[in-house]
């Protein structure tokens, strides 16, 4: 007999879908964009040819539908990497969990998971405008550090920022996952590719100080100089290590793909960049 995961671990709303998501397994694609803002899953599904399915709980709303005969899902997860532990283990357990039963199905079925978002560049040679796909998802958040991450951790990589930041230990162990090289090479090709860092707030973590002073004045010029045999930090956001981490964990293809709307070193910032993420987001979807 299958073990059955207990309600309290996996809760469904009353008519059976999973909890926070709010959907059912027939309402998700194989093909999920992720984007934090709500409002941007009106502008991607309105690229689609077809909308099938418009569910929404909280900030988390969901449009499935058909863009040039491929199917496909466009989710806001809001934003930060404890959003992204809701969502990517709900989408987990809505392509591979027996919902009325809570058991894990016989067949495991992998989603093509892609996420569009803004982000800084910690690089002076990445301009606003440009666009960046992640090959290393770099967390300093430390949500993956509570799952048992066997094998898909780049501790090397890890340890040779620690090294190079001397690293504090009273902040989150950082962790280091991969991109999907399929999805990387047939979607971010011609993209500006990097680590990209995923911090656990948008102020201090990121080294941004308004009136609180930060404790680690000088961390962001040490992950800025950061390269690792040829590969360096690019950019910084707040839900690439998540995804890639979760991703790989659970047998998902994953990928980032950002729109740099600011460059931290040269302390530019894109007022307009309605028509470079419209641009980017069209880019993703033809690339599926």
């Amino acid at each position: 007999m299958k073990k059955q995961i207990p309600a309290s671990e996996l809760p469904l709303q009353n008519d059976g879908a999973i909890y926070h998501l709010n959907l059912h397994p027939e309402e998700l694609a194989d093909n999920v964009v992720l984007v934090g803002d709500p409002g941007r899953v009106e502008m991607i599904s309105g690229m689609f040819d077809t909308v099938e399915v418009r569910k929404q709980n909280r900030e988390l709303i969901t449009h499935t539908g058909v863009y040039k005969g491929k199917r496909i899902s466009v989710i806001s997860t809001g934003m930060g990497t404890d959003n992204i532990d809701i969502v990517l283990t709900e989408l987990d357990a809505v392509a591979n969990i027996d919902l009325p039963t809570r058991t894990v199905k016989d067949e495991h079925r992998s989603l093509n998971l892609v996420r569009i978002g803004t982000s800084g560049a910690l690089n002076p040679n990445i301009e606003c405008g440009s666009f960046v796909a992640s090959a290393f998802g770099f967390g300093i958040d430390g949500v993956l550090r509570f799952y048992d991450t066997k094998d898909i951790i780049r501790e090397d990589i890890v340890e040779a920022f620690v090294q190079h930041t001397g690293w504090d230990c009273t902040l989150p162990y950082p962790y280091c996952t991969a991109a999907s090289k399929e999805l990387l090479t047939r979607i971010g090709y011609d993209m500006t590719k990097g680590i990209t860092v995923s911090a656990p707030g948008f102020f201090g973590p990121q080294g941004r100080e308004v009136r609180a002073g930060l404790k680690y004045p000088s961390l962001n010029q040490k992950i800025e100089t950061f390269d690792y045999q040829g590969t360096a930090i690019t950019n910084m956001e707040m839900e690439c290590s998540a995804i890639y981490g979760l991703g790989n964990l659970l047998g998902h293809h994953a990928l980032t793909v950002c729109l740099i709307i600011a460059n931290r070193v040269t302390c530019k910032f894109l007022d307009s960049y309605h028509d470079r993420m419209e641009t980017l987001c069209r880019t993703v979807l033809e690339r599926f």
